[in-house]
């Protein structure tokens, strides 16, 4: 069995996205695929799991991973297919009774961290929600050095990685599917040079590290500046090693640094000299 055979022998919400990105499958066949999502396999079980109030696991946020933003961060994954009317009913049931635990905000009006309110833009978006006042909060809250942080509020001036990572999944989900705006774009931009000037983003292919072209050139100066400062410490240390061997060299002969015979040893010729008949 192939890599691709054992990803075919799954789920709906994975077999659908091996049929696009690695076999090749036609457009129809690849939406039929997703189609299923929606009443078989995992997607259809966690559909069939939402309480009558539109919540999941008995609240917006908490629990932690088994909670309504959860829920719907995996069907988002899972590709359910917005149009679906299971998917505009699961939606429908949340958008008019789901309640941020914070301080009971409406689930698609947004939270306070900014890690929450990026999931919630990829979500809204994704299930074509109006998210677009988070979105404007999203670009005002944005740090001085391009991240973001959900400790702002107690005085945080450095961006977070994990916050940053998930407000720009957001944006981006945004700008594909409503076009952005300047202002989005300049952030999301913004966001992603942070990332890089920290060398956190990686090509999907090659899990190679991204950098940009400016801190590639600095990298390469700082490594021919290292090499020659090793070369130049190995230079000084041969002509030591060389100069200590001579030395040595020339003690054991009996002979000074400066060529002459050790007292020593003229002493020692001395005395057989005299022993000579």
């Amino acid at each position: 069995m192939t890599v691709e055979d054992w990803l075919l022998d799954s789920d709906p919400a994975l077999r659908w996205q091996v049929m696009r990105d690695l076999t090749g499958a036609s457009e129809a066949d690849v939406g039929a695929e997703r189609a299923r999502v929606a009443s078989e396999g995992w997607g259809a079980r966690l559909l069939a799991l939402q309480a009558p109030n539109g919540q999941w696991g008995g609240g917006t946020l908490f629990p932690v991973w088994t909670s309504t933003a959860w829920t719907l961060m995996l069907l988002y994954h899972f590709g359910l297919d917005p149009a679906s009317t299971q998917a505009r009913h699961a939606v429908a049931l949340v958008r008019e009774n789901s309640r941020w635990e914070h301080d009971g905000q409406p689930f698609f009006s947004g939270e306070v961290e900014p890690c929450i309110n990026g999931r919630t833009v990829a979500i809204g978006t994704y299930f074509g929600e109006d998210v677009g006042a988070i979105v404007d909060r999203l670009v005002d809250e944005q740090v001085a050095d391009g991240g973001w942080n959900c400790e702002q509020e107690n005085g945080s001036t450095r961006g977070s990685f994990h916050s940053t990572i998930c407000v720009l999944e957001g944006l981006l989900e945004y700008e594909r599917a409503a076009g952005g705006s300047p202002a989005v774009t300049a952030a999301r931009e913004r966001g992603e040079a942070y990332l890089l000037d920290r060398r956190l983003l990686r090509r999907l292919s090659t899990g190679e590290v991204i950098e940009p072209s400016w801190r590639l050139r600095r990298r390469r100066a700082g490594l021919r500046r290292r090499r020659r400062r090793r070369s130049r410490r190995s230079r000084s240390t041969s002509r030591g090693v060389l100069r200590v061997t001579a030395d040595q060299t020339s003690a054991s002969m009996g002979v000074r640094s400066s060529g002459r015979r050790s007292g020593r040893i003229r002493r020692k010729r001395t005395a057989c000299r005299h022993r000579l008949p």
